[in-house]
């Protein structure tokens, strides 16, 4: 008796596991992004978020105890003249929209604009295609691990009105010149990075 191989359904020989996946997407969307204007300190973050995702297999988990991936979103008004701020309960200061990338992204651009949409109740936002910057900091969890997070922008609609969640004390616009004081530089940054 001839025994004939099963053959995979198409499905299964095309998915890869999501973590291999979304490994995979970070490496290339880091790796063909320019920073604006040849920036050194963001051209060499780009070289070490590169190191860092090739020697962690598990750099977008938060189990990654060094450090991790993460995906943020600065969400401004349709009209790039505010920009919506989350009061962030862990940190007490205004932070952009973001965290740690979940099962369900597929890239890191899912997984900010998830982020954005949760943490600011808005839908319809219309997200950059590249990150606008990086930015990398030490965080609480894991006894100070690091996060290496990817910020992209995201344009809110003309009207859209923000939905305070369960992750943030409060939401608020922001004129883009006249950020709160109780922000950090690298938000500064970012703005900067983001506004025209």
């Amino acid at each position: 008796m001839t025994h004939r191989p099963v053959a995979a359904s198409p499905g299964a020989r095309a998915r890869e596991p999501e973590r291999v996946s979304l490994h995979k997407d970070a490496r290339k969307v880091i790796e063909a992004w320019e920073p604006p204007g040849a920036d050194s300190q963001q051209m060499s973050l780009r070289v070490d978020y590169l190191a860092f995702l090739d020697e962690n297999p598990d750099a977008m988990w938060r189990s990654c105890v060094p450090g991790h991936l993460t995906g943020s979103a600065l969400v401004l008004s349709h009209d790039r003249t505010e920009v919506l701020l989350t009061l962030h309960p862990k940190f007490d200061l205004w932070l952009q929209m973001g965290g740690h990338c979940e099962p369900g992204d597929h890239t890191l651009r899912a997984a900010a604009a998830r982020e954005a949409r949760e943490e600011s109740g808005i839908d319809g936002l219309e997200m950059s295609l590249a990150p606008i910057q990086l930015d990398r900091h030490r965080v609480g969890c894991h006894g100070g691990a690091w996060h290496f997070d990817v910020q992209y922008l995201a344009l809110a609609p003309a009207g859209a009105v923000e939905v305070i969640s369960d992750e943030s004390l409060d939401l608020r616009w922001w004129p883009v010149g006249a950020l709160p004081a109780a922000t950090d530089d690298a938000v500064r940054r970012l703005v900067a990075a983001a506004a025209p």
